[in-house]
């Protein structure tokens, strides 16, 4: 098991949560990823990061797999205006590749922000540290263990 994957197993039994991991084979995008779980493209939660140009920091807005990011909504809630997080800042301040960053388990806090489509579900997936491995989650829990603010932030 990789550092990754324990981090966010970790995590999630810290939580109080008793979830376990599931591995898919390689899912790169949400649509892979949705249809390995069996759910709809909405119930993949993507951990979608940027880098606030003036503090430096990543910040994680957590969308429905559907939605896309509106750099203007997300911006507004960031207080501060966003660029493109690039791979190393992403591992530096996350521990997690591009590709399989959990919205849990990271190395440092991180401000998140969290796309109310989510909270329609009973359950949704999210990335478990690789590109390979998700985890089910209500979605009330993941809004609570994140301590995201949910906010509209889409197109």
């Amino acid at each position: 098991m990789s550092k990754s994957l324990k981090r966010v197993t970790k995590a999630l039994l810290d939580a109080g949560l008793d979830i376990t991991p599931v591995e898919l084979g390689e899912a790169r995008t949400a649509a892979q990823a949705a249809e390995a779980a069996g759910c709809t493209i909405d119930q993949i939660a993507k951990s979608i990061i940027f880098q606030g140009e003036t503090s430096g920091e990543a910040i994680l807005f957590l969308t429905a797999g559907g939605n896309q990011v509106c750099t203007d909504k997300a911006t507004a809630l960031a207080g501060e205006p966003l660029g493109r997080a690039d791979a190393n800042l992403v591992r530096a301040q996350t521990g997690f590749a591009i590709g399989g960053v959990s919205p849990v388990g990271h190395l440092n806090p991180i401000r998140a922000f969290f796309d109310p489509r989510l909270s329609e579900f009973t359950e949704i997936w999210a990335a478990a540290g690789t590109p390979r491995h998700i985890f089910p989650i209500a979605p009330a829990d993941l809004l609570r263990i994140t301590g995201a603010n949910s906010a509209d932030f889409t197109k």
